[in-house]
């Protein structure tokens, strides 16, 4: 799966974060926002990038924004949305806020795994699951759009319902996926110098 023609990556912006108090993908890491870190990563994969949200402050990323189609679902919602949107068979689904991530953990953790009949695949360490940071598959659209129906929101719960592998990576490449919800978080991933 390392051709550029037969992936998409869908990353989530999310909204204005409680916890960090301004659009998350927007906040600044090394002089530049998150985005830009996380768009880096993917550019040698794939050529369809998309950035999910409405909000066009996105717009200067010069990618195509496309909007919820269920507002105010959290993450499930956004994935329901790229799934629906897309139109090849495997999905890249990133969260905004990994500013560390690169191409070199997705290609040896995902892109490189063959999928045989699971539905998603995504990323964990010693400690956390990350499934946004995951290939989807897009037979899980209608999966995800029943989660939504019920109200069904919590997206390591979906996940694990379904046919899944969870890689764990190896303990230097950690710091990649790691999520910034707070200033603290970023303070701390500041001072790692990483």
């Amino acid at each position: 799966m390392n051709s550029k023609r037969n992936i998409s990556t869908y990353i989530l912006c999310g909204g204005l974060s409680s916890r960090m108090h301004q659009e998350k993908g927007l906040v600044l890491f090394k002089e530049k926002p998150f985005m830009a870190h996380v768009i880096a990563a993917v550019t040698p994969i794939t050529n369809d990038i998309y950035l999910v949200t409405k909000n066009l402050d996105y717009e200067v990323f010069g990618y195509p924004l496309v909007s919820d189609i269920y507002e105010n679902k959290g993450p499930v919602g956004g994935i329901y949305t790229a799934l629906n949107h897309s139109k090849t068979q495997y999905n890249l689904i990133l969260s905004c806020d990994i500013p560390n991530i690169n191409t070199s953990v997705l290609q040896t953790y995902l892109l490189n795994q063959s999928f045989e009949q699971e539905e998603v695949i995504y990323l964990r360490d010693e400690i956390s699951e990350y499934p946004l940071i995951g290939l989807y598959s897009k037979a899980v659209e209608s999966k995800f759009h029943d989660a939504i129906k019920r109200e069904d929101l919590k997206l390591l719960s979906l996940t694990k319902s379904l046919i899944n592998k969870a890689i764990t990576v190896e303990f230097e490449d950690r710091y990649a996926l790691k999520n910034i919800n707070t200033k603290e978080d970023l303070t701390s991933l500041t001072f790692l110098g990483k």
